[in-house]
């Protein structure tokens, strides 16, 4: 009769640990799931940005080839650095 009885107390903190740590499974993949949004949404930036600078550095090349063939390196590094780049 003494096990089915229990202190209320214990009950009482049983009941706030279990409450407490019952939401813990729930946020987890909530966390983890934002984690990996995140950091597939930085690099998929990171990889747009990347082929913008990389398309635009062929087009300014292109262009400076037909326009200048004999400095095209020069003209290349003046076109990048006069639309705000820095050289590599």
């Amino acid at each position: 009769m003494s096990d089915q009885q229990g202190s209320p107390s214990g009950m009482c903190v049983k009941d706030i640990l279990c409450g407490f740590f019952g939401r813990v499974p729930l946020l987890l993949p909530w966390a983890v799931g934002a984690i990996l949004a995140l950091l597939i949404g930085s690099w998929l930036v990171w990889w747009a940005m990347h082929l913008q600078r990389q398309f635009a550095e062929e087009e300014i090349r292109a262009a400076c080839q037909r326009v200048m063939p004999e400095t095209m390196q020069r003209c290349v590094d003046t076109v990048v650095i006069q639309r705000g780049g820095m050289r590599r």
